[in-house]
């Protein structure tokens, strides 16, 4: 559009320059007035003026001049008026607005090139709005991405600035649990490698004095177990009648429930919680094996007694009565049991149930249990203490069927027949899924035990949970039973 306005101007200003130069020759055409000259008389102010005198004049210059000029055709004044009068804007054009008057002609020639040009100047024109409105659309397009872009810059900047503060907060963490490992390595590390080197130390000497029994042991038992020491000739079906002829100290009877069965031994305890108890299962030094088979479990194993040097067997043994004779001894009629236990520390706690039966073995020898009393806890009915929910009930034992390695009769299904709780945890148990009470576990020296001196990583030690939990081994454990009376 600026282009159109400045041909325009132009045009306008050529224009008044041509009316200036005629209006200048017309007045060098019009006639001169007539009047006093520069050289005419001037009247004489006889008030102010005195009169003038007539002073001498000089002589003229007279002699050689100036040629004469050459004489030429008059030519009246009249004479030039006859002749039509050239303007030098004849052939002008008439200006688009009337109050601008006639164009000359050097206007007229630029307008008509104007003219002629307004063609081509209305497309460019035409061409530059379009680029004008390509260039504005690409304008906005380049706006808004760089809007989007600064957007994703500060997002950006916010995310690193975010970022930073993390690491800077892990940073400071993992400094602080470098200056923990740090200090462990320096300082707690040392101090328990000679923490487990002591107890390792014990670990070697408690091994020496193991293996000192086991070859005793192994030398004693190259000839079948028989008892050299006296046997009191009183006997009854139990103990307790035993104690009620007069056999009031515990030592090895022989008894027989049923006329029926041979004659066995027994060890009767004739002290405790006024005697007459019968043991069926004694735990005191780790001598005999407990991980044993179902027929042995059936029949029973170990030393009933031994000679404490009082001349008779005074010194019960580690043993296991036999499922048989458990379950006939049971149902003689009512019967109770009681557990002992003691601690390394000679700490001791029992759990008595006044109601106790053993099944035959079509039924799998299973157990009920009842009534109880005691300061070891009642694990055998309700579990182990520690465990909540059905963690705890897996741990129940009464109802159980008796279970050893080589007949899987636990609580415990898995697609793994590996995976039994008599191989895990040592011996032959009533277990569930596995146990609160682990009497025929496996023996370990001086109480605590961990994991990693398992044989599976379970608590197989001579346990009762309810009294020290499952990493505590007993140093001595005895289940008695015999006939329940008011």
């Amino acid at each position: 559009m600026k282009l159109p306005l400045l041909l325009v101007l132009f045009v306008v200003a050529h224009h008044s320059y041509c009316a200036d130069t005629s209006f200048d020759e017309e007045e060098d055409e019009a006639p001169l007035e007539e009047g006093p000259g520069a050289r005419g008389h001037r009247p004489i102010s006889r008030k102010n003026e005195p009169r003038p005198t007539v002073r001498p004049a000089p002589p003229v210059i007279s002699g050689g001049g100036y040629r004469s000029r050459p004489t030429s055709a008059t030519t009246s004044r009249s004479q030039l008026q006859k002749g039509p009068i050239e303007y030098p804007d004849e052939g002008g054009c008439k200006h688009a607005d009337e109050q601008l008057g006639v164009l000359c002609p050097t206007g007229c020639q630029l307008r008509t090139q104007v003219l002629k040009q307004e063609t081509n100047v209305r497309n460019s024109i035409r061409d530059l709005k379009g680029n004008v409105g390509k260039l504005s659309h690409s304008s906005n397009t380049i706006y808004n991405y760089v809007t989007v872009l600064q957007k994703t810059v500060t997002d950006r900047q916010r995310q690193i600035q975010e970022n930073a503060n993390v690491a800077s907060e892990y940073t400071s963490e993992l400094d602080q649990q470098y200056a923990f490992i740090q200090k462990n390595v320096d300082t707690n590390i040392p101090s328990s490698i000679r923490v487990l080197r002591s107890i390792l130390e014990n670990l070697r000497a408690k091994i020496q004095k193991l293996e000192s029994a086991i070859s005793t042991q192994s030398e004693y038992c190259h000839t079948p177990c028989t008892s050299s020491c006296f046997i009191p000739v009183v006997s009854g079906r139990e103990c307790e009648e035993i104690f009620r002829k007069g056999g009031d100290t515990s030592e090895m009877y022989i008894i027989q429930p049923d006329d029926f069965f041979k004659p066995y031994r027994v060890y009767c305890d004739m002290t405790s919680h006024n005697g007459g108890w019968t043991v069926i299962q004694n735990r005191q030094d780790g001598s005999v094996d407990f991980g044993r088979r179902w027929d042995l479990y059936k029949s029973g194993f170990g030393n009933i007694a031994a000679d404490g040097g009082k001349g008779f067997c005074d010194m019960p043994g580690e043993f296991w009565l036999g499922n048989e004779k458990i379950s006939q001894l049971s149902k003689l009629g009512p019967t109770e049991i009681m557990f002992e236990m003691e601690d390394w520390d000679g700490n001791g706690a029992y759990s008595r149930y006044t109601g106790f039966t053993v099944q035959n073995e079509a039924n799998k020898y299973q157990l009920s249990v009842s009534g109880f009393k005691g300061t070891a806890g009642n694990a055998l009915l309700e579990g182990a203490q520690q465990l909540q929910g059905e963690n705890r009930t897996m741990t129940i034992h009464n109802g159980m069927f008796f279970s050893t390695s080589d007949r899987d009769n636990d609580g415990w299904q898995h697609a793994d027949p590996n995976k039994q709780c008599s191989r895990e945890d040592g011996g032959g148990w009533w277990y569930n899924r596995c146990h609160a009470v682990n009497p025929n576990g496996r023996y370990y020296w001086g109480g605590p035990y961990s994991y990693d001196m398992t044989k599976h990583g379970t608590d197989d030690g001579v346990v009762w949970m309810n009294w020290k939990g499952s990493w505590y081994s007993m140093k001595k454990m005895s289940m008695k039973i015999r006939p329940f009376f008011q």
